[in-house]
């Protein structure tokens, strides 16, 4: 894949990059099969909850795929201010499920209960879409630490996900084939192969070991009587998600005031997964960028709500998958959106991919899943974690996360529209992380961190010009040369050379009784990269918490 350099401005960016036909195929359907379980669970999930039947919730998931593939094309494309063109796949968002339930039921349930969920999904949606260039300017008060534990929550609360695939899936839960060794031999296997692939693989093989292990995964079980193609042939051929198939929406001024709540929270976890794929791409976000995704967002919740979906955001998993793979082309993502049109379209192709075995798609998911927290702990590397306050917003956010899980009762005895609002770990971690942020950074005026990507572009070497690979700068031919990074008064000691991937020089002090001879102060030269920040921990107009993260205004 090209990659950007400061050097080469003119060269394309990977997130640009137009692949052959053929790779997009391959790499967009390998998108589908690792969205495609996260994609049906929560039509799955709401629609058995409200007690719908077999033919209401096949509707339901193909007006699902449907809509998921037009949202991510959007995302990944653009039009006009919508869309951040990078490649986001767009899903139903898990933090909606439980509320969705809670309303649903609380209007008597069924088909009733659902035209009070769309009415409460399309106002939120709306709402998204109008706050979403106010959220854009509201980034800086979502710094690393933020941004770092939201994606270590999603990544986290998301892998016991892949674990119950793993053990048999949900439905299995309660029954004896629950965890069942030979469950947990087809989530093993698969994960394997994969680690094998990526170990072994050339790299076009390495980017396609998700769908490889699917494919071989499934193969296996298929073989030894464990996947079951029979749904195919009773599939439709052709079905068309038409609006406001169940009726006209009911606007509820409670259920709206829900689906507000949790749409503000996803807004959080998409500017998170929109800092985090240009984290994995290296491609520069910034306000504009977070607004335009949060404005898709807005537009598919709005279309979910029209065409009988749920509220839309960027799939964490596919994160997860675009780092695995290395493949950063937003053009993929635009193949995957049509092959998730196609699938909502042709009940019969859907009805193959949703074949594949639970303990299967749990093999994989728990490997995108864990990269999703991996994205997370890589931000939060950014941060000073030995401040107190910064530790603390990790850790207490951590344990808000848990709490759902942990103790269900905490939030059977609270009232109906607080549990639709609370219970769920992703929502409650979120605002735990944003409020101690706001109480611990922002109200006291205290400097944060923001993401450096002129830093992230130039990580690539530069071209050998000495012994260490990087440009001397102006008097580095002075044998004593005692230069110290700007900011920093020179003192007796040692500095190292930059660093080439950081272009960051490093200060050593040798202790009080040593002492250097006094040489030349080098000033930084034109060609020198941009000199260090002052180090964390000293004093300076930056604050005590440290540098800030990249230049201000980002």
């Amino acid at each position: 894949m090209a990659r950007v350099s400061r050097q080469n401005p003119q060269q394309v960016h990977p997130v640009d990059e137009v692949l052959p036909v053929g790779k997009l195929t391959l790499y967009g359907f390998q998108h589908v099969l690792a969205f495609y379980a996260g994609a049906v669970i929560v039509p799955i999930i709401v629609g058995n909850a409200l007690g719908l039947s077999h033919d209401e919730l096949v509707y339901l998931i193909n007006a699902d795929l449907l809509t998921c593939g037009v949202a991510s094309i959007i995302q990944a494309l653009g039009v006009w201010k919508i869309g951040a063109r990078l490649p986001l796949v767009q899903g139903v968002t898990f933090t909606a499920v439980s509320p969705m339930i809670a309303i649903g039921l609380g209007a008597g349930g069924g088909t009733a209960g659902l035209l009070v969920v769309y009415g409460a999904v399309i106002t939120a949606g709306i709402a998204t879409f109008l706050f979403a260039p106010f959220f854009g300017k509201l980034v800086k008060y979502f710094p690393p630490v933020v941004i770092g534990t939201v994606l270590t929550i999603i990544g986290l609360t998301l892998i016991p996900q892949g674990l119950q695939d793993a053990a048999g899936g949900a439905k299995l839960i309660g029954h004896p084939g629950y965890g069942d060794p030979k469950s947990l031999a087809y989530a093993l296997g698969t994960l394997l192969f994969i680690l094998v692939v990526v170990r072994l693989g050339k790299p076009y093989l390495s980017s396609l070991a998700v769908l490889l292990g699917l494919v071989a995964g499934t193969a296996v079980a298929w073989l030894l009587g464990d996947a079951d193609f029979g749904a195919v042939k009773d599939a439709d051929w052709f079905g068309v998600s038409t609006p406001f198939h169940y009726g006209m929406p009911k606007f509820e001024l409670f259920p709206i005031i829900a689906m507000v709540v949790v749409m503000l929270i996803t807004m959080v976890e998409t500017t998170g997964d929109v800092y985090a794929i240009g984290e994995v791409t290296r491609k520069k976000v910034d306000n504009t960028t977070v607004a335009n995704a949060l404005r898709a967002d807005g537009a598919a919740t709005i279309l979910g709500g029209v065409f009988n979906s749920f509220p839309y955001a960027a799939f964490a998993q596919n994160i997860g998958l675009v780092r695995m793979s290395k493949v950063m082309s937003r053009f993929v993502v635009v193949a995957a959106g049509g092959f998730m049109i196609v699938l909502g379209l042709l009940p019969k192709a859907g009805s193959v991919v949703a074949a594949i075995p639970h303990p299967v798609l749990g093999g994989a998911a728990i490997a995108m899943f864990g990269m999703v927290a991996a994205v997370g702990i890589q931000i939060l590397g950014k941060v000073d974690l030995r401040e107190e306050r910064n530790a603390l917003i990790l850790a207490v956010s951590l344990a808000a996360a848990l709490l759902p899980n942990a103790v269900a009762p905490f939030f059977e005895r609270m009232p109906e529209d607080i549990r639709a609002v609370l219970n769920s770990g992703i929502t409650l971690g979120s605002l735990t992380a944003v409020l101690l942020n706001l109480f611990f950074n922002v109200f006291t005026r205290r400097s944060t961190m923001e993401i450096d990507w002129d830093e992230m572009e130039d990580d690539e070497p530069a071209e050998p010009q000495g012994p260490l690979g990087a440009p001397e700068p102006a008097g580095a031919h002075a044998p004593a040369d005692t230069f110290a990074p700007q900011g920093v008064h020179p003192q007796p000691g040692r500095y190292e050379p930059q660093d080439p991937h950081t272009h960051q020089g490093r200060y050593e002090p040798q202790g009080p009784h040593t002492h250097t001879p006094p040489g030349p102060y080098a000033p930084q030269a034109p060609h020198t990269p941009q000199a260090p920040h002052t180090p964390q921990g000293l004093s300076g107009p930056q604050g005590p918490q440290g540098p800030d993260w990249g230049a201000p205004g980002h």
